[in-house]
């Protein structure tokens, strides 16, 4: 799904409504405006289930939509607040999307330089090989030493097992869930993620074991899922203060911990702070590791350069040199 077309959708919705045109009408009219694909489909079969007499709640929950939002709409039809509810959501997808921008520009610079380097470094390594191997000094053909032909294949070989760690990282959801929650940047923005959704949630009314099931859901099969799993069931076990909902932690680090926990009883006003700051340290580790991207990036490639020639270069100077020596 492409958060910010959700986002829009859900704002023009919410604007549609406010101005006094029925819900029906209002889906019909954003739907022919949409592109085709399967945002406008599932909205187009919500607004045929809504004409066939379907509650809203109901017809929501056969949508292959996400469960946040099912469960916020449904907390705003209960509170005949809905298009309150859907600009809330929409603000919150549209911070999703500005997010995955950010992280997905983060990740272009390592790729994008594991691959070139990848490239360049066959092709350093073939091109070298066959200037050795067409190179004739007084009538002698040279041969490349063996340790110098295995120090010249050692950086492709090990780049490419690079490339295909990366590319299994890329396509295996699992590691992709695993990687989020640890590495630097993507942590950090999946904790302001959480942290959004559980205070929207508590804010709008819902219970803190329902928001904690939700949210557990949501992150199905990661390390957080597991987590809040347990979570729930302290909170189900009579557990009140939030610092012993959490226990022992690995996940959610005790910063987070303590901005949820430093707010008392109101959790909901704690996770937004934890959000807010969580979101903050995103952007920076993401600008920092952005800004420092590029000329790394360049470093590397020289000495990539440079480390795939010197080895058949001092070679060849040698053996000239011993070539040299013989004399006639």
């Amino acid at each position: 799904m492409k958060y910010d077309e959700f986002a829009f959708l859900n704002q023009q919705l919410a604007g549609m409504l406010k101005s006094g045109i029925p819900l029906e009408g209002a889906l019909r009219q954003l739907c022919e405006t949409m592109k085709r694909g399967s945002l406008r489909a599932e909205f187009e079969k919500l607004g045929s289930d809504l004409a066939k007499g379907e509650p809203l709640v109901t017809a929501l929950g056969a949508r292959q939509l996400p469960p946040l939002y099912i469960r916020l709409v449904a907390v705003g039809v209960a509170a005949n607040d809905l298009p309150g509810i859907l600009t809330l959501l929409a603000d919150y997808y549209q911070g999703l999307h500005g997010t995955g921008t950010r992280l997905k520009g983060l990740m272009v610079y390592p790729v994008l330089v594991l691959f070139a380097s990848l490239a360049l470094s066959i092709f350093l390594t073939l091109v070298l090989n066959q200037l050795v191997q067409s190179t004739v000094v007084d009538g002698m053909q040279m041969t490349m030493p063996t340790s110098v032909y295995a120090a010249l294949w050692f950086l492709p070989l090990m780049l490419g097992l690079t490339a295909l760690v990366v590319v299994i990282a890329l396509l295996v959801p699992g590691v992709r869930r695993d990687l989020r929650w640890m590495l630097p940047g993507f942590r950090e923005a999946s904790l302001a993620q959480l942290a959004t959704a559980a205070g929207l949630m508590l804010q709008r009314g819902v219970s803190l074991a329902d928001a904690l099931a939700l949210l557990e859901s949501m992150e199905n099969h990661s390390r957080a899922g597991k987590e809040l799993a347990a979570w729930r069931q302290r909170l189900v076990a009579g557990h009140q203060k939030f610092s012993d909902i959490s226990g022992r932690r690995s996940t959610f680090p005790p910063l987070f911990i303590w901005l949820v926990a430093s707010a008392g009883e109101d959790l909901a006003a704690g996770f937004k702070h934890a959000a807010e700051v969580y979101q903050a340290r995103s952007v920076y580790r993401t600008d920092l590791i952005l800004y420092g991207a590029l000329p790394v990036a360049i470093l590397f490639l020289g000495l990539l350069v440079a480390g795939q020639t010197w080895p058949v270069m001092s070679t060849v100077v040698r053996l000239i040199d011993m070539m040299g020596s013989m004399g006639p």
